[in-house]
């Protein structure tokens, strides 16, 4: 039996359908994917029971409407964003009952970039490689969604968490990253560990699912050759050639070229997923024990 669909009323700027990732194919290639904020995608399949494995929709800068074929509930987490259920106010952080031929509908974010919509039995597209997840380097999984198109649901298989809403923490002011140095800390002067830490950066308004891209003070290197491309992680902080540090997320590369000075531990990473272009970044930097 079918769980439903939900039609695309208004795709917005960006909107992915995510779930945990594709763990355990980096061998081939395959990026790991997956929600950039896995604890808000993790909250909204809570609120309205799916399992946390469940596929979500992750808005980016402009929400996303759908309407459903048959009465669901919904929940929206992550970016602080106004939901109208048929043009009415709902709760956001909380589950909603939507009716058959309800049109929800998620704003702009007040704060933060990414809104997670979660629908009680997930987005039930078709798998690749253990994941429905969009990985838009790769081109693995579905495409982002487009007005409208339908997009399938699961069976529901248990009862939403009957809660008020939830308290969540804001999207950051500021972006603090602590940063374990290494595996090629060494490639770089002193002085860049020292930039590092004391430096102010910016995000820049190139990024996207893949990196953080950073503008402000160069990393100085004191290894000037070339080095082969070698493993790389979600995390993992990228020097190229111009000195400015990018910050790796969950769509990136498999292998790079450029020297990684830190990685940032993938467990503190996830408020990067709401940082807009132009907040600052500071880093913590500190060497393994």
């Amino acid at each position: 039996m079918s769980g439903g669909t939900l039609d695309v009323v208004r795709a917005g700027a960006l909107t992915t359908v995510q779930d945990l990732g594709r763990s355990g194919h980096a061998g081939l290639g395959v990026p790991r994917a997956g929600a950039l904020d896995l604890p808000a995608h993790r909250l909204a399949n809570r609120l309205v029971g799916n399992p946390a494995d469940a596929a979500t929709l992750e808005t980016t800068l402009t929400g996303v409407a759908v309407r459903t074929d048959r009465s669901v509930v919904a929940a929206v987490t992550g970016a602080p964003a106004p939901v109208r259920v048929n043009g009415r106010p709902a709760a956001w952080g909380t589950a909603v009952r939507l009716p058959a031929g309800a049109v929800l509908d998620v704003g702009a974010p007040t704060s933060g970039l990414r809104s997670y919509v979660a629908v009680g039995g997930g987005i039930a597209v078709a798998p690749v490689l253990g994941s429905r997840s969009t990985d838009l380097l790769s081109g693995l999984g579905p495409a982002p969604l487009r007005d409208g198109e339908t997009v399938p649901l699961g069976e529901v298989t248990g009862p939403p968490l009957h809660a008020d809403t939830l308290l969540w923490p804001a999207p950051p002011e500021e972006l603090v990253l602590p940063l374990l140095l290494g595996p090629r800390d060494d490639w770089f002067t002193a002085a860049a560990v020292d930039t590092l830490a004391r430096g102010r950066y910016e995000i820049s308004q190139h990024s996207n699912r893949i990196a953080l891209r950073l503008e402000g003070p160069p990393l100085e290197r004191a290894v000037h050759r070339e080095m082969p491309s070698e493993g790389m992680v979600v995390g993992a902080v990228q020097v190229p050639p111009d000195g400015r540090p990018v910050v790796f997320l969950a769509d990136c590369p498999t292998t790079g070229g450029y020297p990684v000075i830190g990685v940032v531990p993938e467990s503190l990473l996830s408020p990067a997923a709401q940082a807009v272009p132009g907040l600052t970044v500071r880093f913590v930097p500190r060497r393994h024990r």
